[in-house]
């Protein structure tokens, strides 16, 4: 007999074969026949070596089935796939789950949505079966390019198309759960697969209508039955359990997908979506991977730096959400970094804005001009909610760090970072930087809680915030004493000093304080006369308005709450009094409303003071005072001279007495232990410093130059050469009498300062005195010494070796007589 004869004859078939053939009815409808399913488990079970030429006898007639459409067969071999697999855990199992995949991969390459729906079922219960060894060179990289395929279907019908999508999602979160916790397929985690798998998973989010349910942590979506057909819900359950299994080294390969993602479908303006994706990262990875995520949105914003305005709010609003979750928790060694990121964008911002404001200004575009610069103040406001968000949730000991590091780029005159701001972007440019970054520091030091001032209140930080309220822009110094007020106010008294009044009753705002320290009683020796100077040149500003004099008397009254023992509430009692005696002095010729605004600010401290320091008299002659300004002269108190259309007088009369606080009335009211009364009788007088020279009426000037200042000084005012001489002028020169009775009286006062004043007021006032002095000679030698340039070329020295610098003559400056 022929030997192909015997391959016909069924008993002489072999066994699994016919076991196999035996499951299979003559009508595929009556579905599979579950007593040969049992003879055929129980044989596989028996001989577990049998199982890989099972596994191969069933691919064999799924894929003529498949290849004949008869589909119905297809399902019940899937069926018996699917139970062998659950029934048999062996080393054996091996080579059938090789058989198994590849009829799964027949299924999915299919194009009947039925059979791709029916293989991605079966590939979901073999990913949930927990094997008990290994796989070395299993690998599923057709698994997820078919998956990812299936989540982007475009089927013509609205309900197949879901179907196909839920089976894609399904089949990645499979591919996840049988990948990420093998060591051995980490390979999973590169760029090639996950660039395919969470594309996948966003695009089936985007068509959520709910997308604020995707950002909350503790709603669990996609659970319940209506979550399981629902592509969004489905896909935002496996975009969060593949996140919440990544590594440490997994994290940039997971969110770079993202970010591009959303580049590639416009999704950052508006960014409703970008901001839910994020959330969902910031809850679902690990908090001590937070940083990196920061890293590379920060990454992303500088690969975005030339984009239109509303991308770039749209990423740095996204930053803000994930630095709003991961600032409670490890931000990493990233704090500056993130800081110095924002801080050039906001620089790039302000530089973008002039830019348009220039061009607006040189063409007829008006409305496209002025929208573009207000869609730049949204980028701007973004970063600075960004940066005092995240400053305001670092630890006291870091958001110190970042105060220095802001106050370090801010530019101030004198400084190298504002000679190269004012070069680069100019004077407006250069206030708006400052306006930007005085903002950020308010964010920043919002809530900021130091123990000792001076550990918040660095030279370093002092010195430049104290120039910045010396400028002549009301907006600036309203910055710096809004700063100065989040760090003085350690215990929030503010709120019940808000607007500047006359408060009857001080004692029913429950002012909180404490003992004053012994670092803050040093911190005031050393930097009270320069806090006083400040707030004495900031009253008498031409350009304040009520919020300044509101600013300055909260000023006053928090560092009397937080800083003032008994030598600082006289020191402040005199800064009072010398800015009455400035404001009806005059000698500046500052508008009226400044000189009752002055007025009006120190009654309203006095009172403040009286009550707080519980001193009866002090209090009844402060009442007193006031009590005849209601009647006389309401134009000096706050609550009259701040209202709209205030009546202002034509002059203060200056010698009504019972006006005005007397200083000796309140020495005699503070005579006693503990208040040294006799210093009262010392004007207070600012101390003179370099602000002074650089500072002062220098806002946005860019350079000095010191000849034009002494020919200015030189020239003779033109007022003075046209003075007529007269009979009285001749009689005022010749008489001198009062000449020395005010020499007199100046010599007085000096003796008395040095003989009653304190050491450090003292020593400060002589070494501002010698400062000045030295830069002034220091300046008229360099310009004297310094010799002419010459042609020839000029000898100069540098690091032991002789060098020549030839100069042009035509860049040479010849004096004017010279030139003809």
């Amino acid at each position: 007999m022929p030997a192909g004869v015997c391959g016909c004859c069924g008993p002489l078939r072999p066994r699994y074969k016919r076991l196999v053939d035996n499951i299979f009815p003559e009508d595929p409808k009556d579905g599979l026949s579950k007593s040969d399913m049992e003879k055929l488990t129980f044989y596989a079970v028996s001989a577990p070596e049998k199982l890989d030429r099972i596994g191969a006898y069933l691919a064999e007639r799924l894929s003529r089935d498949v290849v004949r459409h008869r589909y119905g067969y297809v399902v019940i071999a899937m069926e018996a796939l699917d139970q062998l697999l659950m029934a048999c855990h062996s080393q054996s199992i091996k080579p059938f789950v090789e058989s198994f995949l590849h009829m799964v991969a027949k299924l999915l390459e299919s194009r009947e949505p039925d059979l791709q729906v029916l293989g991605t079922n079966s590939f979901v219960k073999f990913a949930n079966i927990e094997e008990d060894t290994p796989s070395y060179h299993r690998r599923y990289d057709f698994f997820v390019s078919q998956f990812s395929a299936m989540c982007h279907s475009t089927h013509e019908d609205p309900e197949t198309r879901t179907r196909i999508r839920v089976a894609g999602i399904k089949g990645l979160q499979g591919v996840v759960r049988k990948t990420v916790n093998d060591e051995l397929q980490a390979i999973i985690w590169e760029q090639q697969h996950m660039d395919k798998l969470i594309p996948s998973m966003l695009f089936n989010m985007q068509d959520s209508d709910d997308l604020d349910r995707a950002g909350h942590p503790s709603t669990p979506s996609g659970a319940g039955q209506d979550g399981e057909e629902n592509p969004a819900a489905l896909a935002e359950s496996c975009f969060r359990e593949l996140l919440g299994r990544a590594a440490y080294g997994n994290m940039n390969n997971a969110v770079r997908p993202v970010l591009v993602h959303l580049d590639n479908h416009h999704l950052w303006d508006p960014n409703e979506f970008a901001v839910s994706c994020f959330r969902i990262i910031m809850y679902s990875i690990q908090a001590q991977h937070s940083h990196h995520v920061i890293q590379q949105v920060l990454n992303h914003l500088d690969h975005h730096n030339k984009n239109t305005p509303r991308v770039r709010a749209g990423i740095v609003q996204v930053l803000l959400e994930t630095v709003a979750i991961a600032a409670k928790g490890s931000v990493g060694p990233t704090v500056l970094e993130v800081f110095n990121t924002l801080l050039k964008h906001l620089r790039m911002s302000v530089d973008f804005e002039l830019g348009e404001t220039s061009r607006r200004n040189s063409s007829t575009s008006v409305s496209s001009g002025r929208g573009k610069e207000s869609e730049e103040r949204i980028v701007q406001n973004a970063i600075i909610q960004t940066i005092g968000f995240f400053g305001g949730n670092l630890p006291d000991y870091q958001r110190a760090e970042v105060m220095m590091f802001i106050m370090g780029k801010v530019p101030v005159y004198g400084t190298p970072c504002h000679t190269l701001d004012t070069v680069k972007i100019g004077h407006q440019g250069t206030k708006r930087i400052q306006t930007m970054l005085l903002s950020s520091l308010i964010m920043v030091t919002s809530g900021f809680k130091s123990k000792s001032m001076a550990a918040a209140l660095p030279p370093p930080f002092l010195d430049p915030l104290f120039s910045i309220s010396l400028m002549e822009d009301s907006e600036l110094r309203q910055l710096v004493l809004e700063i100065l007020h989040n760090i003085i106010d350690r215990h929030d008294n503010r709120a019940k000093l808000r607007g500047i009044r006359i408060i009857p009753n001080v004692a029913a705002l429950k002012i909180k304080r404490e003992k004053i320290s012994k670092q803050d009683v040093a911190f005031m020796k050393k930097h009270g006369q320069q806090l006083y100077r400040h707030i004495y040149l900031g009253c008498k500003e031409e350009d304040n308005v009520h919020k300044n004099f509101e600013l300055l008397f909260t000023t006053l009254a928090t560092l009397t709450i937080e800083l003032a023992n008994e030598e600082v509430v006289i020191d402040l009692i005199r800064l009072s009094i010398a800015l009455q005696d400035m404001a009806l002095g005059n000698e500046e010729n500052m508008p009226m409303f400044i000189r009752c605004g002055i007025n009006a600010l120190v009654a309203a401290y006095l009172n403040f003071l009286s009550q707080m320091i519980a001193n009866p008299p002090f209090c009844q002659h402060v009442s007193k005072v006031i009590e005849l300004r209601n009647l006389d002269a309401p134009y000096l108190l706050p609550e009259h001279i701040f209202r709209d259309k205030c009546p202002l007088p034509e002059s203060l009369d200056k010698e009504d007495r019972q006006l005005y606080f007397q200083t000796a009335d309140m020495a005699e009211c503070l005579a006693g232990p503990g208040y040294n009364a006799e210093r009262l009788s010392i004007p207070y007088i600012p101390q003179v410093t370099d602000e002074d020279r650089l500072t002062r009426r220098k806002s946005f000037v860019d350079t000095i130059s010191l000849q034009v200042d002494i020919m200015s000084n030189s020239l003779p005012d033109k007022s003075q050469l046209a003075e007529e001489i007269t009979f009285e002028t001749l009689k005022k020169a010749i008489d001198t009498t009062g000449l020395e009775e005010q020499e007199r009286e100046k010599r007085r006062q000096v003796m008395e300062k040095f003989q009653k004043a304190p050491f450090e007021e003292i020593a400060a006032h002589c070494e501002s005195k010698a400062n000045m002095l030295h830069d002034r000679l220091a300046q008229i030698f360099e310009l004297t010494i310094r010799p002419p340039p010459s042609p020839s070329g000029v000898v100069s020295i540098s690091a032991g070796h002789t060098q020549h610098q030839s100069v042009p003559v035509y860049e040479m400056k010849f004096p004017d007589l010279c030139v003809y």
